[in-house]
């Protein structure tokens, strides 16, 4: 791979400029890029006017909604971030990670019912191979995950996510599905334990929605059938959908993995075709090669299978 170098192609071309493209790009701004990189926006102005002549365009243009980049702009992010992610592998990433000696802290970026689920065996896995290891979680979804990642908020994200930018790896973990939940001292059904879909629209519902909107998918669904279901209460947390139901009539919907920590509620199936959905992790890729990720995503892919 050396011996195809060109290295008259490199005479001018300064790493940490490609550096402050790469925050230009993200920021979408000249005094945004100099406060992440620590100088002062004359300094940024200039490192943009060199590289406008390096690669002979505009690069960033001034648009409705602040700076936009040109199609040769987003061409070039596309293949300079996992580019200079190898580069910082390379030069500051160390070659192993022994988990029983290493003091380590993790930050990852999931949705509550995913921290419900996994967490509290992946950190007795992490206690007792890692004592060093700390870890941190961020709440975030599917809409925020891709932009802390990208803004170094986590390490690493488990979450319904899908595949997103090229810099951004995908690591399936797990396929499930849904379940609908109840009290049965407080709903009545048809068949006891089971959810025909009369009364699925004949109860009020507990929705979980990380933008509060009051339809999903099984709207979508019943709408097709000329139905409906009364959604009364929207919340961001999962964690919350078993502790309403258990002081009202009314049915909520969560991940199936959800059904063995709300014993005293009934799980049944969903009346309605929910497709299964993919949980996932995502990195960065210029932290692919980083062996103490490396680790814990093997640990986390054990954990979320069993």
């Amino acid at each position: 791979m050396i011996s195809t170098i060109n290295e008259r192609n490199f005479r001018g071309v300064d790493l940490n400029l490609l550096v402050t493209f790469l925050v230009l790009m993200r920021e979408r701004s000249v005094s945004g890029a100099a406060r992440k990189l620590f100088i002062g926006q004359p300094a940024a102005s200039s490192a943009l006017a060199r590289l406008r002549e390096l690669f002979g365009d505009e690069l960033l243009v001034r648009g409705a909604h602040g700076m936009e980049p040109t199609a040769r702009a987003l061409a070039l992010e596309a293949a300079l971030a996992p580019a200079l992610g190898e580069v910082q592998a390379a030069l500051f990433e160390s070659a192993a990670f022994d988990p029983a000696t290493a003091e380590h802290t993790f930050t990852l970026g999931m949705p509550d019912w995913v921290e419900l689920w996994l967490m509290p065996r992946l950190f007795e896995r992490v206690r007792v191979e890692a004592p060093g290891v700390r870890i941190a979680v961020k709440v975030c979804d599917p809409v925020t995950g891709t932009a802390m990642l990208e803004a170094g908020e986590i390490d690493l994200g488990v979450g319904a996510f899908r595949e997103g930018p090229r810099w951004q790896k995908y690591t399936p973990l797990r396929t499930m599905g849904f379940r609908c939940f109840f009290h049965p001292a407080l709903v009545r059904t048809r068949r006891r334990g089971t959810l025909a879909l009369a009364d699925y629209t004949a109860h009020p519902h507990v929705l979980v929605s990380y933008r509060a909107a009051f339809e999903s998918a099984a709207d979508e669904q019943l709408a097709a059938q000329g139905l409906r279901r009364d959604v009364r209460y929207v919340t961001p947390r999962f964690a919350l959908v078993p502790e309403i139901l258990r002081h009202s009539p009314a049915i909520g919907t969560a991940p199936e993995v959800l059904a063995p920590l709300w014993p005293d509620l009934v799980s049944c199936a969903v009346p309605v075709a929910l497709p299964a959905f993919d949980v996932s992790a995502i990195g960065h890729a210029r932290r692919e090669r980083d062996p103490a990720l490396t680790w814990l995503l093997g640990v986390i892919a054990e954990v979320a299978r069993e």
